[in-house]
């Protein structure tokens, strides 16, 4: 099947996923105003996983199939195809933990891949009412205001976030923070890969820096960030949209002095 997608269809699914984020965003507010019904479980140690991920993810899938029918969706509680011909990646709710725990960091991501390449980004904090956007070509904007990355070059006088994954060792973890301190730069740590990108697309994080991260809680605010003038490694070319793999995203100006701290080239 021909999945070739034009510069229209790409105008047209930006419209669609910027309304469908507003949509998933309302459902997530009124999940989260009734703590009673989130409904929370776990899906191994610190992996929270909640009945509003799945309502939210159902509502989102299904505006985007009854929209565009051939296009393949991956989700991170339904799963999906991984075909990057025409493919849309959705987290329902990044920053699940902050979410069950009453904590207002939380966000919907989805970013749509055609060919290889990440074409629209979309992320949306319903508490903020901030809608991230990008189109590869066309900049990024919170809210129809430009984002930009910082320009400097400092460590001594960055803040980054370290995100956490139990997928590798907490030495490692711990390895990357002292290096971080050791450098300088002040770092923290606040549950929502992709809202922590979004911020470096829009200035108020210096960098990044994960070990390993799936698509659906990046590959959004990563088109974002390269779109606002930054740089990010080859996420995609590393094996990310399969398995997972490392991510840093930061100015140019101090990304490499970054890849020094992280080991992420």
């Amino acid at each position: 099947m021909d999945k070739k997608i034009t510069p229209d269809g790409i105008a047209a699914r930006t419209l669609a996923a910027v309304g469908i984020a507003r949509a998933a965003g309302e459902l997530q507010r009124r999940y989260f105003s009734d703590r009673a019904s989130i409904g929370t479980t776990f899906k191994g140690p610190q992996d929270y996983l909640t009945v509003a991920d799945g309502a939210v993810e159902k509502l989102v899938v299904g505006h985007l199939k009854s929209a565009f029918p051939t296009d393949d969706v991956l989700g991170e509680e339904t799963g999906g195809s991984r075909d990057p011909r025409a493919l849309w990646v959705i987290d329902p709710i990044d920053g699940t933990a902050n979410f069950a725990n009453g904590i207002a960091h939380f966000c919907i991501s989805i970013a749509f891949v055609a060919e290889g390449r990440e074409e629209i980004g979309v992320i949306y904090d319903p508490m903020r009412d901030e809608m991230f956007l990008a189109r590869r070509g066309f900049g990024a904007t919170c809210n129809g205001r430009p984002m930009k990355v910082v320009t400097n070059g400092d460590l001594a006088r960055s803040q980054v976030e370290l995100g956490w994954s139990s997928r590798r060792t907490v030495q490692s973890y711990t390895d990357i923070v002292t290096k971080a301190v050791n450098a300088g730069a002040s770092f923290r740590r606040a549950g929502s890969g992709a809202l922590g990108i979004a911020y470096v697309a829009d200035g108020r994080c210096d960098g990044y820096a994960e070990l390993h991260i799936n698509a659906w809680d990046c590959l959004a605010g990563l088109l974002m960030v390269r779109e606002a003038g930054g740089r990010t490694n080859d996420f995609l070319g590393a094996g990310g949209l399969g398995d997972g793999a490392a991510v840093q995203a930061a100015g140019p100006a101090i990304y490499d002095a970054l890849s020094k701290v992280t080991g992420i080239a």
